[in-house]
């Protein structure tokens, strides 16, 4: 456990306690912050909980929004900071699986007993550096352990968020998961489906892109969540090689990487574990895999556009170069020309670390390092408007015409606009 040193936004925070303690109520840093305070780490926001009710905070305070007042949660902007005041409340009856029918302004107690994780579930008084827990979550912290408050059980009834959540903060502080709580969410698992796509997609753009992000593939497997998040795939029964089922793992490790990636190699290890008897598969992605894959994709997590083309591009570049035949140097060279390039060649890097085509992908490596030394995307010596000016009518031949050309080009077999032409027409003539 560490000192609970002060910041700028914890002064700013600080500001907001102390007024609120001046006009006789009680006031308390809650929640992620005061863990991560009593760990060492710099929380990335701080909230203060208060017995005073929504509209005496906004009394107490000029400038608010009303981000969740029916949940007495009141946004209180201080200097530069943003702070989220909650009201001490208790919950009813969870209807959809996420949010409360109603709420009740109640005590810190009581707030704290309606919490979902014990280390989240801690107050800190900022004027004493008191640490108020009703909970245990100060024991779990020294401990490192991940454990609900209460009845695991009913916690993932009132809300199946939850379910990730628990995986998420098990990965970043490297906490495994109590007993109880881990067997509750197996349990609940498929009750995952009551969350929507784009909740999911938040909490996994956390716990995959981040250097945790191993733990965190482990832990959806092992909590059998991956199954309810991925619904719209069909799980074969039989188990793959371990080294496979945890691509993951060897996708740049120790770095943050994009969402993109992350879900690309996501879907290779589920072409992995579906084909799990191939004992080195030649093309991992058809474009008709890539196209599955992305919808497959969107369906579950209603990703966005930029990260479905970074999937798509990802996967997509995977199959030229890893299938028959071996890619010719104008094929490496449009390959490198792509945005997603970087993207394919560390998942690549990845597939030779387990043990797939590790031959190939490292005289890919060096081919493609020499490349990037040449002018691998040169503005085509001949495009449709020359095309045009020799008479050609604009048609699918076009296409045949300017990408056997341009390969050429790259190739250096022809070197200028003169010998593009004349190959042009010759393509054409062929044609016709």
């Amino acid at each position: 456990m560490h000192s609970l040193q002060p910041g700028s936004a914890r002064e700013d925070a600080l500001a907001v306690v102390r007024r609120l303690r001046e006009a006789g109520h009680e006031a308390y840093f809650a929640g992620g912050c005061v863990r991560d305070l009593l760990l060492g780490r710099d929380p990335k926001d701080y909230d203060v909980a208060t017995d005073a009710p929504p509209p005496r905070v906004r009394e107490l305070f000029g400038n608010t929004q009303a981000v969740g007042a029916a949940f007495g949660v009141i946004l209180v902007r201080h200097r530069q900071s943003q702070i989220e005041v909650a009201t001490f409340r208790t919950e009813g009856a969870y209807q959809d699986g996420r949010h409360p029918s109603q709420v009740r302004f109640a005590t810190a107690a009581e707030d704290a007993e309606r919490r979902d994780f014990t280390i989240n579930g801690l107050f800190l008084d900022p004027l004493t550096n008191q640490v108020i827990d009703y909970v245990g979550g100060q024991d779990d912290l020294k401990a490192g352990r991940i454990r609900a408050i209460g009845d695991p059980a009913r916690r993932f009834d009132e809300d199946s968020l939850r379910l990730l959540r628990a995986a998420r903060f098990s990965a970043r502080f490297g906490f495994p998961i109590e007993p109880a709580t881990a067997s509750a969410i197996v349990a609940h698992a498929p009750q995952l489906k009551r969350i929507s796509p784009e909740r999911i997609a938040e909490e996994l753009r956390i716990m995959l892109t981040a250097t945790t992000r191993p733990a965190a593939w482990r832990l959806l497997w092992d909590l059998q969540l991956i199954e309810t998040i991925y619904r719209f795939w069909k799980f074969p029964r039989t188990e793959p090689p371990p080294e496979r089922a945890f691509l993951l793992d060897q996708v740049a490790p120790g770095q943050v990487i994009s969402f993109g990636l992350a879900l690309a190699a996501c879907a290779v290890c589920y072409r992995m574990r579906r084909d799990a008897t191939l004992a080195d598969p030649r093309a991992p992605f058809t474009k008709s895999d890539v196209q599955s894959a992305v919808h497959a994709m969107r369906q579950a997590m209603k990703i966005s556009n930029d990260e479905s083309e970074q999937m798509r591009g990802t996967l997509a570049g995977l199959g030229p170069l890893l299938g028959d035949p071996v890619p010719t140097v104008a094929g490496m060279k449009r390959f490198l020309a792509e945005p997603t390039a970087p993207l394919s060649r560390e998942l690549m890097k990845a597939l030779a670390t387990i043990g797939i085509q590790p031959e190939r992908i490292a005289w890919l490596e060096g081919r493609l390092a020499d490349l990037e030394r040449s002018e691998y995307a040169p503005v085509p010596l001949v495009d449709g408007d020359v095309l045009t000016s020799l008479g050609l009518r604009p048609g699918p031949i076009f296409k045949r015409i300017l990408n056997e050309v341009y390969d050429a080009q790259l190739e250096g077999r022809v070197s200028n606009r003169e010998g593009a032409v004349a190959m042009a027409l010759e393509i054409a003539r062929k044609q016709m």
